[in-house]
């Protein structure tokens, strides 16, 4: 996979925003791929669109969503999803939302200016 990144240096923080309008994560090997160009490139932190992914990430039930956000978990990397999450009318994604962005390790956010204001401070 050939994605195109730009890099967002800031302090000792840098951030791998992945530049695409197309579905780049269907699986949890795209995943790790991006995971693995961004970690070669020294970005620990990640900014994807939620149009980067495929939608039935945001069907709680598919599973899919938790196992391929354990994979950022897993090799500590900090990850915000851009986009407007408001469409979506499941009480459990809504809380998951919630939850993850509480934590601060992977973060859904309206938009790219939040984003790396957030990855910057965690």
């Amino acid at each position: 996979m050939s994605i195109n990144f730009k890099f967002i240096k800031n302090n000792n923080a840098i951030i791998a925003e992945v530049i695409s309008d197309k579905v780049l994560i269907n699986e949890v090997q795209d995943a790790l791929d991006l995971i693995a160009d961004c970690d070669y490139n020294g970005a620990r932190r990640i900014i994807l669109r939620k149009e980067n992914i495929i939608p039935g990430f945001f069907d709680l039930k598919t599973g899919i969503a938790g196992e391929i956000l354990q994979k950022f978990s897993t090799y500590d990397i900090r990850l915000a999803i851009i986009g407007d999450f408001s469409k979506y009318e499941s009480r459990a994604l809504m809380d998951f939302i919630y939850e993850s962005n509480k934590a601060g390790r992977i973060l859904f956010v309206p938009d790219r200016k939040v984003a790396v204001e957030s990855l910057i401070i965690i």
